[in-house]
């Protein structure tokens, strides 16, 4: 990465790693959530690696190696307590099993969520409130990327169910317990969502509203873009209620950074390429995870809110992701998707 090593204003830049930019911070008392990212998606074949996200990397051994587990390393390096949302339970454990291994005092605990499914979400969220935990960060991080078309079992477009609403939904069903959390320990609550510069490059329309589900003009990584502009927009919307409301929560949204995957092993002369030469232009996983932590920990980011990061700095996000009616149209639109399967508080 040593060809985008410049420093921003934050004193980081695209080389910095999560540990960097967090040291000398300390997290005890501090209570997070992340979603994590698993590639064997329930619907496709654990063996197809055709929709791995360009911002994570493939698992070994059944257990998430990407910029999820590197984040819930680093923030229980810090002192939080990290309670990871994942789909492979086998592999959450064991990534909770390296991270204690490595740092014995580390908190961290597995909890089961698939964020394709309602009744999955709205399940961990009432088993993480019925532990009556505090929750200071909730890191929306989990993704899939250029899935061939497939609707949900909720009968939903994969990505954005998975991408967008599942994290619409498990932010709604957490928001309360963010809010008394932040009320009552005096600190301000963190929402990071784990969008990807590709939401600058959606359908033409930014969402298909009224499309959604079609397969006629389907395309997967429009459909990707799509989904990650959504992550960004609900940033956006949330951190603008937050504020009229006045409590002492943030929401913002984060490009990780490009990581080398097995995405292009179909395309052999494209993926030598990017095997040859990608170390110049792409990120590690240290370095991948290094945002999201700046973000959910860092003191330059108090009070920060509906801003999008990336390199660990504010960056700037397309001209649709910066549509505050757009926002406000998607986020109606999917309290509309979301009450189809019950309650949200």
């Amino acid at each position: 990465m040593w060809l985008f090593g410049r420093k921003g204003p934050s004193g980081f830049s695209a080389s910095s790693t999560a540990e960097e930019v967090t040291e000398g911070i300390d997290g005890t008392g501090l209570t997070a959530i992340v979603t994590d990212r698993f590639f064997n998606h329930p619907q496709f074949g654990k063996d197809d690696e055709s929709f791995l996200h360009l911002e994570d990397v493939s698992v070994t051994a059944g257990a998430s190696s990407g910029i999820g587990m590197e984040t819930a390393r680093v923030l229980a390096l810090r002192g939080v307590h990290v309670v990871m949302g994942v789909r492979n339970m086998e592999g959450g454990r064991e990534v909770q099993a390296t991270i204690v291994k490595e740092n014995p005092a580390a908190k961290i605990n597995a909890m089961e969520l698939d964020l394709s499914s309602m009744v999955s979400v709205r399940k961990f969220a009432a088993d993480y409130n019925s532990l009556r935990l505090p929750l200071n960060i909730l890191i929306n991080n989990a993704g899939i990327m250029a899935t061939p078309f497939t609707l949900s079992k909720d009968k939903i477009e994969l990505q954005f169910a998975t991408n967008h609403l599942g994290h619409f939904l498990l932010t709604n069903l957490l928001l309360e317990t963010m809010k008394k959390t932040a009320s009552e320990s005096n600190k301000e609550g963190r929402i990071v969502n784990v969008s990807s510069r590709r939401h600058k490059i959606s359908y033409p329309e930014g969402i298909r509203f009224d499309k959604l589900n079609e397969q006629s003009g389907y395309n997967g990584f429009s459909a990707y873009g799509q989904s990650k502009l959504a992550n960004v927009l609900h940033a956006n919307e949330l951190a603008r209620q937050l504020k009229e409301e006045g409590v002492n929560l943030t929401a913002n949204s984060l490009h990780p950074g490009a990581i080398p995957t097995n995405l292009l092993r179909h395309n052999s002369f494209i993926g030598g390429i990017v095997n040859t030469f990608g170390k110049l232009v792409t990120k590690n996983i240290q370095q991948g995870a290094a945002t999201t932590c700046y973000v959910a920990l860092h003191s330059q980011v108090k009070a920060v809110s509906g801003s999008y990061f990336a390199d660990s700095n504010i960056a700037e996000a397309s001209a649709q992701a910066n549509d505050v009616e757009l926002a406000r149209k998607l986020w109606d639109f999917s309290f509309d998707l979301i009450k189809r399967g019950g309650p949200v508080s």
